[in-house]
């Protein structure tokens, strides 16, 4: 979603204030495509603060469904958004001054809403995702999630590279 930057960046500098939809049905990132299951209206508050100097608000919640790390499960994963952007549209990204954001999602009069809100998306993306603190994961040989029942597989839970170590402890096992 666009909105017109025109009338803060005029002489008049009048502030925006819309509430917008956001027009993103996934996130797609290098790992792979994540559906939004829920979307907040965004609200998007533009002020002037001098020159070609911009205050710009936004509000929002978006919920993604994440895989667990552990065992592949569903796991739906809630941003709540709620921050402000300093950006100052007569310098480039390369010569930002400290207090000031990058303005990738301005393109001339226009403020691209979905590609500001997926940058913070970006910043905010769990380095983790379980679907419980006590997942047990998935067993790596048939792939059986562990969670929802055992499985028959033999236990390969020792390494054979450890072979040598574990003879080293049954050899010189104090009694």
């Amino acid at each position: 979603m666009l909105i017109n930057l025109s009338d803060v960046l005029s002489e008049q500098h009048k502030t925006v204030d819309e509430t917008v939809c956001m027009d993103m049905d996934f996130i797609q990132l290098k790992a792979g495509k994540f559906p939004i299951i829920r979307k907040e209206p965004v609200h998007v508050t533009v002020n002037h603060m001098k020159d070609k100097e911009l205050r710009i608000h936004a509000e929002t919640k978006v919920s993604v469904v994440i895989p667990c790390d552990r065992c592949l499960a569903d796991v739906e994963q809630e941003f709540d958004f709620n921050f402000t952007r300093m950006v100052d549209l007569s310098t480039t990204d390369a010569e930002l001054r400290e207090g000031f954001d990058e303005s990738d999602y301005i393109d001339g009069y226009y403020l691209d809403v979905d590609k500001m809100l997926y940058n913070e998306i970006l910043i905010g993306w769990p380095t983790k995702v379980l679907c419980s603190e006590d997942c047990k994961g998935i067993c790596n040989v048939c792939g059986q999630n562990l969670n929802e029942g055992s499985c028959d597989c033999e236990d390969t839970g020792l390494d054979p590279r450890m072979s040598v170590v574990r003879d080293l402890f049954k050899n010189f096992k104090e009694v």
